[in-house]
């Protein structure tokens, strides 16, 4: 099965400040844009951040592993490789990770390299990596 990009829209306060996330510290490309959403390339995937200031994010959140996981939140399975180096990258640009990049399920069916932080506008992002990609949706 041929693996197709996904599409999400998702709300910002701010489209700036959506730039300067998503394109400065992500490293997303730019796509179309307008004065009211951008679309952005991530990771082959199209995200599109819509204008929208009264749009407040929930805090919910449920255990998992230990730690309060945000919900909603979105992102993507990058490899070891990338994942390390976007975990860099956002700690040098002083990103706040919501949960620090660690080793979750550590020894078990669907071990992975996880990290969660929030952009600008509170949207709940998720980066994950696999050292066998085959374990992604592994069972015990």
């Amino acid at each position: 099965m041929t693996l197709r990009p996904f599409h999400l829209a998702f709300p910002v306060r701010d489209l700036e400040e959506a730039r300067g996330f998503w394109g400065g510290v992500m490293g997303c490309a730019e796509g179309r844009s307008s004065d009211e959403w951008i679309d952005f390339d991530f990771y082959g995937h199209q995200i599109v951040a819509h204008l929208s200031p009264d749009s407040a994010q929930a805090n919910a959140s449920n255990p998992v592993d230990g730690h309060n996981v945000p919900v909603p939140h979105f992102g993507i399975v990058l490899t070891m490789e990338d994942w390390q180096a976007l975990a860099d990258r956002l700690a040098a640009a002083g990103v706040r990770f919501e949960i620090e990049p660690y080793i979750r399920f550590k020894g078990q069916a669907g071990e992975q390299a996880t990290m969660f932080f929030l952009d600008p506008s509170g949207n709940a992002i998720e980066m994950k990596a696999f050292a066998n990609l085959d374990s992604l949706f592994a069972k015990d």
